[in-house]
């Protein structure tokens, strides 16, 4: 293989510069060409392709957000889309892509493999960590701490006012960043996706603290929860509480997605860039680089996109056990 590419598509996340870095540096340290595409599967479709360099990638390791951009392509899920981005990449020569995304990009990649046999190596890049094949995703760790952040400074807040503050963090399926920064932020209660917690469950922890004199309480809530989002929570559980308590809302939103990557999010996201690409030079195919038990590995798409990734049970104990 003389010439690959990298793309960086779907939502951003911290850490994706970091491992376009080591894609590229890795494949000149290789002898081999290296080209990024710009904007995901609408770059690949639109001939946004170009060659990269050493000096491409100086001086972005500490960056957020991806110099190659992202985008979610409706294009490239019909044929017709499929046929522009082969042709694209056979004009410049290029045999094997590296994808830095989550479970839509592995399913693009996937796809296109299928019908025309071009092999891709995934480096998981997504800020939800829920990709089954890797203990972290990059991304993930600057997300949790950004998160962190706000929910130290609300609790500042919420303390001095004797309020019930419901904080909103991202995971539409997932509900790693809402446990790690509800453990670490000393939540009273963290409601995920993937575990069921009733309202009256809410309203009796709520009352137990304010049995205990606790005046102030942070509720966790994962963007995804099958309760429902953090307004909606809200509003049911003033309902139920049956006293007048003072309860606001905060979502952190797009926030988490932005900023310097942790120097763990560096590191991993290197590994994984490296990994992802001399995996591609060693004829891997369809598979994505991941991290596990600190062992660099590699999972098959097909897996990925349709295996689950638990939460680990004891975290979620463990919320429950220090919140008393």
């Amino acid at each position: 293989m003389k010439r690959v590419a990298v793309f960086t598509s779907g939502g951003d996340a911290p850490g994706m510069n970091a491992c376009i870095r080591a894609v590229v540096r890795g494949a000149v340290y290789h002898g081999v060409e290296v080209f990024g595409i710009r904007r995901g599967y609408n770059g690949m479709i639109n001939g946004d392709i170009f060659p990269m360099t050493s000096h491409s990638v100086s001086n972005i390791v500490q960056r957020g957000g991806t110099i190659l951009k992202s985008a979610r392509s409706k294009e490239f899920m019909t044929p017709e889309g499929r046929k522009k981005a082969y042709d694209q990449l056979m004009s410049h020569g290029i045999e094997g892509l590296i994808a830095v995304g989550g479970n839509g990009t592995f399913t693009g990649a996937l796809k296109f493999f299928e019908e025309y046999q071009i092999p891709t190596v995934g480096a998981p890049g997504t800020i939800d960590n829920d990709l089954y094949g890797t203990d972290y995703t990059i991304g993930y760790d600057t997300a949790v701490n950004t998160a962190l952040e706000a929910i130290d400074k609300i609790r500042d807040t919420a303390d001095s006012h004797d309020r019930v503050f419901f904080i909103e963090v991202m995971g539409r399926d997932s509900g790693y960043i809402a446990i790690q920064s509800g453990i670490a932020g000393g939540a009273e209660l963290v409601m995920v996706p993937e575990v069921l917690t009733p309202i009256p469950e809410v309203v009796e922890t709520l009352k137990q603290g304010w049995s205990r004199s606790k005046s102030s309480s942070i509720i966790i809530v994962a963007e995804g929860d099958v309760e429902g989002n953090a307004v909606v929570l809200a509003e049911q559980i003033r309902e139920q509480v049956g006293v007048d308590i003072d309860m606001r809302v905060t979502t952190l939103g797009h926030i988490q997605r932005g900023g310097v990557p942790t120097a763990y999010d560096r590191i991993l996201a290197s590994r994984l860039g490296l990994g992802a690409l001399e995996g591609l030079l060693e004829g891997q195919k369809n598979v994505m680089a991941g991290i596990v038990n600190n062992e660099l590995i590699y999972t098959p798409f097909i897996d990925t996109i349709k295996l689950p990734k638990p939460i680990n049970e004891d975290l979620l104990r463990m919320v429950r056990i220090l919140s008393v």
